[in-house]
């Protein structure tokens, strides 16, 4: 069981699109707004661990893997977009652009190869070397997708602690745009590993 949950920390808490973006929330000063963002990669996890538990990989064709890994790259450059075009206004501690729904986070997350990268080990291997079937597989999926909200919330708590030292709107910028470019890097990286590659 500790393997679980070593694996599932291993991977979700590292630095990823989903992570990067809770980082960028929080050093925005909004934590609280992206909570629906945070929920919808847990139900997309949730969905995910669900799904895979009880069927497996087999229904899914390989050939179509390359082209959710597609997807998932245009969405996360369409995100890096978003957040690119930013702007902080100091004066009332908001910003010019909605904040990052429910809807985001699921399709992110259903469109990340990471997320399959987290399941896909745990449902098969890991799942069945623990005797793990049945109605187990919710309950796991559950404790799971909690997990994986918290990842990025984390992050969001993380970006916010270093946030409330900054006091010129031109740095929330600069790191808006570091951010924006390194999800440019992943959605690139992701395209010459799971989509190129193929």
């Amino acid at each position: 069981m500790l393997e679980i949950f070593a694996y599932a920390i291993g991977i979700m808490y590292t630095p990823g699109p989903i992570n990067l973006l809770g980082l960028q929330s929080g050093i925005n000063n909004k934590t609280t707004a992206h909570l629906g963002f945070f929920s919808g990669v847990a139900t997309a996890m949730l969905i995910l661990f669900i799904f895979l538990g009880y069927v497996g990989i087999e229904l899914i064709p390989a050939k179509i893997l390359p082209v959710l890994s597609f997807a998932g790259c245009l969405y996360i450059l369409y995100i890096a977009v978003r957040i690119a075009k930013t702007q902080v206004n100091f004066n009332n501690q908001k910003t010019t652009t909605k904040s990052l729904s429910f809807s985001n986070g699921l399709w992110m997350q259903l469109l990340n190869p990471k997320a399959l990268a987290a399941t896909l080990p745990i449902t098969t291997i890991q799942f069945p070397a623990a005797d793990i079937s049945g109605m187990a597989v919710i309950v796991w999926s559950c404790i799971l997708a909690l997990l994986a909200f918290g990842a990025p919330a984390s992050y969001s708590l993380a970006g916010h602690a270093i946030g409330k030292h900054m006091t010129n709107s031109k740095y929330f910028k600069i790191i808006n745009l570091v951010m924006a470019v390194l999800l440019v890097v992943v959605a690139i990286d992701i395209a010459l590993t799971h989509v190129l590659v193929q």
